[in-house]
């Protein structure tokens, strides 16, 4: 599993987002999130051995991802990339996604068992949902089409704040270890777009409120299966109180 660091000058700041992140999943899911935020003495600013330090101990082979405030926080994140060994400096990828909503994009597509590459994609589109909230349009993740059918099924959204951040995470890790490509369309709002369910910010770029239908194409060999797990999970109420 992937590991995450949060470069800051606020440690305040980073561990209030690292938080905020974690309760989008459960505790056995978790990927490391480690915060390289603020001074000594609780002075805004950042420290490239601190953040170094960081990089080392998220770092389990699998690749760390980086996501920072603004200023000094990318220069600081760079220059403690090059006090790292060779072979741990290319595994670290520094990302320009936004920092809050790209890392709860981030740690809920890493609990899913997600690389690097699929972890910064959808960290990048954190601002998505704002984009499509705002009137510019959904901006749909790109489904990866299997051979076959697709079996179908519809569900009516009964959550009191629609489909949230918490919520459309349980779907995606619902949908974790499936060998199937799974796409959700609100026929509610817009019939037209289609998102990959596997993508927490495509789901929360769709505006699902309540009472909107849904509708969840299944391809692939596991493809029933997949279907059996959301209707579960949608019959339990994507484990929410209504």
């Amino acid at each position: 599993m992937i590991g995450l660091v949060v470069v800051s000058h606020s440690y305040a700041l980073a561990r209030a987002a690292i938080q905020l992140a974690l309760d989008m999943v459960p505790a056995d899911a978790r990927p490391p999130v480690l915060p390289a935020a603020g001074l000594e003495a609780g002075h805004f600013g950042t420290d490239a051995t601190a953040i170094a330090a960081a990089l080392a101990e998220a770092d389990s082979g699998d690749g760390v991802l980086v996501l920072l405030d603004l200023g000094s926080a990318v220069m600081s994140a760079e220059m403690a990339v090059e006090f790292l060994d060779p072979d741990a400096a290319a595994r670290v990828r520094i990302t320009a996604a936004p920092l809050v909503e790209g890392l709860v994009a981030a740690v809920v597509t890493a609990a899913s068992g997600a690389d690097l590459d699929a972890c910064e994609a959808e960290a990048l589109r954190g601002l998505d949902p704002k984009v499509a909230h705002l009137g510019d349009g959904v901006a749909a993740a790109p489904v990866a089409k299997a051979a076959g059918e697709a079996v179908v099924f519809r569900t009516v959204v009964e959550l009191t704040q629609g489909l949230h951040a918490r919520p459309a995470a349980a779907l995606v890790a619902a949908l974790t270890g499936f060998d199937a490509a799974v796409e959700v369309v609100n026929l509610t709002d817009d019939p037209e777009v289609a998102v990959d369910a596997r993508s927490p910010m495509g789901l929360l770029a769709l505006g699902v409120e309540r009472g909107h239908e849904l509708e969840f194409r299944m391809t692939g060999p596991d493809a029933a299966a997949a279907r059996d797990a959301v209707a579960d999970l949608t019959a339990r109420n994507f484990g929410e109180r209504r």
